[in-house]
């Protein structure tokens, strides 16, 4: 499955003070929910995003690094891509972030991915995701600018690097994230797919039943 998704988010500085912010992995990966960095090496990043809908748990391990960066023009894209550890299947996306000013003391980002799903984890189609994405930057921009209310704008600090020409692998000790609750995000367009089979296995259960009696 391949969608595009389109969103955008405001954060609440101005922007020549957002953008590096807004460019920092490592800094606003916590702001993700269901995301949680656990290695860097180089300009490399490796973590997991953690999803369920109702009792069934993914969890996606993979990778993402920026392929583009253009600061005058608050520009970047970065690639992604990661597999469910449960072998249900497989993700990719890249994302162009562009950031414009909205007010002296505000900016605006807007995010766009292009996202392709592989196996059992796309069978909820078109339009799910693009439902779920749009509340998930929400709560991304709420978290973002409430780290900011309370952490200011420090960047992550990063240590010495080696003289090798070789990246250096660091591992990210943080606290382990909750998973994203699809039924919970997505609300009513999750129920609508997920309607028919929950309907199919009602039924199920009641024709087992008069089996049984």
């Amino acid at each position: 499955m391949a969608e595009q998704l389109i969103n955008e988010f405001t954060v609440n500085r101005p922007i020549d003070e957002a953008w590096p912010l807004i460019t920092d992995l490592e800094r606003i990966a916590p702001c993700l929910p269901g995301a949680e960095l656990q290695e860097v090496e180089g300009e490399t990043y490796r973590g997991v995003v953690k999803v369920k809908l109702g009792a069934i748990s993914s969890q996606f391990k993979g990778e993402a690094h920026t392929v583009e960066r253009d600061d005058e023009n608050y520009r970047v894209v970065i690639k992604g891509s990661g597999r469910d550890t449960g072998g249900r299947g497989n993700a990719s996306a890249e994302i162009t972030a562009q950031a414009e000013e909205l007010s002296p003391t505000s900016a605006r980002v807007v995010v766009t991915t292009d996202l392709h799903i592989t196996g059992k984890v796309a069978q909820f189609g078109r339009g799910i995701m693009g439902d779920v994405s749009a509340k998930l930057m929400e709560q991304f921009a709420d978290n973002l600018n409430e780290m900011l209310d309370q952490q200011g704008l420090a960047t992550a600090s990063t240590e010495i690097p080696d003289s090798s020409d070789e990246p250096q692998l660091r591992k990210i000790d943080g606290p382990a994230t909750e998973p994203i609750d699809l039924m919970e995000v997505g609300g009513s367009s999750i129920l609508k797919r997920a309607a028919p089979a929950m309907l199919a296995l009602l039924l199920l259960m009641l024709l087992l039943r008069r089996r049984r009696s």
